[in-house]
This record gives C-alpha cells, structure tokens and sequence, in this order.
C-alpha cells in the first residue's frame, strides 16, 4: 500500500513531572509502603538466613556521637541533635528515648542524599528487634501486607537508625564491608540473587544488605545481564531463578487476543502497513515496516479525523526481530543525543520473541510487563536495579528489561 503519514508536525519535548515518594508516616515501622509485588519463586538467597551477621558483631559504640562517626564512614551524618523539638524529625509517629529499648535518639544530615538520618542508641538490640516483631506482626494482621516491603530500618550492634531517603539506606549498607544491615520482619519479603540473608536477634526477623524501593531507587543490579538461551528451558518466577521467558503469538490475531482488552484497548483496530502516526502518538517503525523486519503491522485506537487522534498503540509480528532492534537502537540513541531523554510522545518498544507492541502510555507498559514483554533500552550505561529484569538482546549495547527509569 502507498505510504502517507498523518500531522506530520513539529514535536515539543516534555518532561514528565517526577512522583514524589510517600512519606515515612510512623518509625516504630520504619516501612515505606510501597505497591504489593507477586509472590516470587523460591531463590537460594532467599533460604533459611545464616547463624550470624555483621550487625551482630561489628562496632559497638556507646554514644549518638560514636554512632554518627560510625555511619559517617559510609555517608554524611551532619550537625547531629539530640533535641526532641528538631524540625528535621517528621512531626508523627516518631519513638524516642525510652522505647523498644532506645536509650538516647537523635537526628543529622545526610548532605549527599539530601535527607535526614534518625539515629538511635540501643543497647538492648535484642529488645529493639523484638519491638519492630511486635509492631511489623500487629500491622500484618490488620491486613497491611506492605509492611517493611522497603524496610529503611538500619541497624549495627548497638545502634539503629531510620534513613528518610532510599539514596541513604543504600549507602550505608552496599559497600562490601559495611557492618551495617537492612531489618525487615516481613516473612514474605523477597530478597534477589546476590543479596545476603542473615539470621536477626529475634525469630521472625532478618538482616539484609538489599534495600528495596518502589521507586527504583533502591540497590542496584549485582548479576550479570541474564542471557536465557546459555540457561535452557525458560523457568517460571522472579529473575533470579531463571528468565521466564517472552511472550509470543502466530499472528496479528494472536496477538490482539493476548493483549486486549486488558492491556491494550484494540476495540478500534487497522491492520496496515501504512505509516500511520500524529502529534501526540509516535511509533518506533518508521517507515516501510518489512524494512524494519515487520511481517505484519496494526494500529489500535482512534485515528485522527474531526477529532485528534488519540489512544494510539501499535501491534507487529516479526519476521527478523534482530533487524527490528537494530533499527529501533538507531532511532533511540538519536532521540536521546539531544537533551539524553526520549520525546514525551515518542512510543518505546516492548519485545517477545516474535512480536512487539509500540507504545508511549505508560499504563499499558506496565500491563505488557505482566504479560512478559520486556523493554529494548539501548541508553549507555544502562541497569536495571535489582529484582527486575535485565537480559540480553539481539543487539550489542542493549538490553530487554522491565525497568524503567522515573521520568
């Protein structure tokens, strides 16, 4: 068919507003609620927690002092207070002295995360850990199944304290030699490959260096970008236990079945290998889509008429996704060169291993990640942080991932 394309204008760029985290709301917590993930698979490091941790038996400073030079080891912890009334402690639900065996409480400045560090002195750790079982468990059987899912609760041997920003609990448990350890008493938590798993003081407990984060920004990958085809046959579950494996369909038909109505709303489809686009929806393909190793091509939603176009998706099966990737590198690299972020109404393309989905609604992303569609991301220097996934693509200096960066 002849090619035509639809408003072809002058693209503005966009910057998508950055969501801001949910406030820490009590420290008796010290719990980021954060949305509930699926249960993963059994992982080795999520097996029974070893007999000792460094947090047992590291340093054991008796002062707010001792304990700030302690973590200033790892990170800033400036103009330590031990006043009640300091307006960098958040105003609810803060334990002070005289709780969960706190002797002494008090606040500094993380100057490199720009966040503030409530610290603790605890002599009776044990005790400490006991209060945060008891809490985490009252909270649990209220129903509240996020509880310490992104646990910012650090503790050493004889101190504790609560990091307001992930950048700071990262910091201070990621160095190699850090004796210092996430606590989390959540028994669903899941801990990804690469990260330890330590027996706390009190049963039902743990220590862990991997901080988890809603955000994104929590502890960076560890492994290797995943290569499925050295692994054998696909495995179902999290990342660290083998990749589970990309979608796939035999036709545009399948294809439609697999991701609508839920992920995609195809109420409206053309199938066409017309390049069709508009202001606000542009597709990776541009152009001829054989070139771009398209067997066949549709497009979902409303195509601009009297009213603008609108809810633009595009459905392809591939005949040699190698090609598809190289060419969508290409556009992606020269999208970023400008300002090192993609056009607000630029599409991403999401893979299986003979079909993809071209998209910039993020809502439908998100729907194609649960179906197993994975990211091309070709950005240098690119990772993903743990517990998502990051496998090899067909082409060097990407990656396929369901991690994406907060706008």
């Amino acid at each position: 068919m002849s090619s035509r394309r639809k408003t072809p204008m002058r693209l503005q760029r966009i910057s998508a507003a950055t969501a801001a985290l949910a406030a820490l709301t009590t420290l008796a917590t010290a719990c980021e609620e954060s949305p509930k993930p699926a249960p993963p698979a059994a992982s080795p490091s999520a097996s029974a927690p070893a007999t000792a941790s460094p947090a047992a038996t590291g340093a054991a400073p008796a002062t707010l002092a001792g304990a700030q030079a302690h973590v200033q080891q790892y990170t800033s912890c400036e103009n330590l207070s031990t006043d009640p009334n300091d307006s960098r402690v958040p105003l609810s639900g803060f334990i002070g002295a005289g709780d969960w065996g706190i002797t002494e409480r008090g606040v500094c400045t993380d100057e490199k995360a720009r966040g503030e560090i409530v610290l603790f002195l605890t002599p009776d750790m044990k005790a400490f850990q006991q209060a945060a079982k008891d809490h985490a468990a009252k909270l649990l059987a209220e129903g509240r199944d996020n509880t310490d899912l992104a646990s910012r609760t650090v503790v050493g041997k004889t101190f504790a304290l609560t990091a307001l920003k992930t950048a700071t609990a990262v910091s201070l448990v990621d160095p190699p030699n850090s004796d210092l350890r996430i606590l989390s008493c959540n028994p669903n938590i899941f801990v990804p490959e690469g990260f330890k798993k330590e027996k706390a003081l009190v049963e039902g407990c743990f220590l862990t260096d991997y901080v988890n984060s809603p955000d994104g920004q929590g502890s960076p990958h560890r492994g290797a970008v995943r290569d499925p085809s050295t692994e054998g046959a696909a495995k179902p579950g999290q990342p660290s236990t083998g990749s589970p494996g990309l979608p796939s369909a035999g036709s545009i038909a399948e294809l439609k079945q697999l991701v609508s109505p839920h992920t995609v709303d195809c109420t409206k489809m053309t199938v066409t290998d017309e390049h069709i686009q508009s202001i606000d929806y542009m597709p990776v393909v541009d152009g001829p889509p054989s070139a771009w190793g398209v067997k066949q091509r549709a497009v979902c939603g409303e195509l601009g008429g009297e009213r603008r176009a609108h809810n633009l998706n595009w459905l392809d099966t591939v005949s040699d996704m190698k090609t598809l990737q190289a060419k969508a590198k290409a556009a992606q690299l020269a999208d970023l060169k400008d300002d090192g972020r993609l056009k607000a109404t630029a599409s991403k393309l999401l893979v299986g291993t003979n079909i993809a989905v071209e998209t910039n609604n993020a809502n439908v992303r998100r729907g194609l990640y649960q179906l197993q569609f994975l990211y091309l991301n070709c950005e240098t220097g690119f990772t993903a942080p743990a517990g998502h996934r990051l496998e090899k693509a067909q082409v060097d200096g990407c990656v396929l991932t369901n991690y994406e960066r907060p706008s």
